[in-house]
């Protein structure tokens, strides 16, 4: 994103265009999670198929997308790979969105009648 000289983000249609793809990527369970697990540190897709209970073959199917877009970077170590997020502004939204999450949805059990 770009800020002005107070630190401001621009509202330019340049930069939110690519940030809608961004949030875009956010939109799936096992992406969030994946991208909320590589916050501290890189993982191989054996360990983050581990932590979203899938494969590793799942795993790299949906880290296709946010390498693509830029993400998510990748680095080989013989035949394992090893997948780091790109910088920590994603993990940045990815947090803010289960912080919002956690607002939204309420405390206490709905025990409303079903329609």
């Amino acid at each position: 994103m770009h800020a002005d000289a107070h630190g401001a983000v621009t509202y330019d249609i340049v930069y939110l265009l690519p940030a809608v793809d961004v949030v875009a990527e956010l939109a799936n369970p096992v992406r969030m999670k994946i991208i909320l697990a590589l916050r501290e540190t890189e993982m191989s897709a054996n360990h983050l198929a581990d932590i979203v209970d899938g494969s590793p073959r799942i795993v790299a199917r949906q880290l296709a997308r946010p390498s693509a877009a830029g993400i998510v970077a990748e680095r080989n170590h013989g035949l394992r790979v090893f997948y780091c997020l790109a910088n920590e502004h994603v993990a940045d939204l990815a947090i803010n969105g289960v912080l919002q999450a956690q607002h939204a949805v309420p405390t206490e059990p709905d025990t409303r009648p079903s329609p």
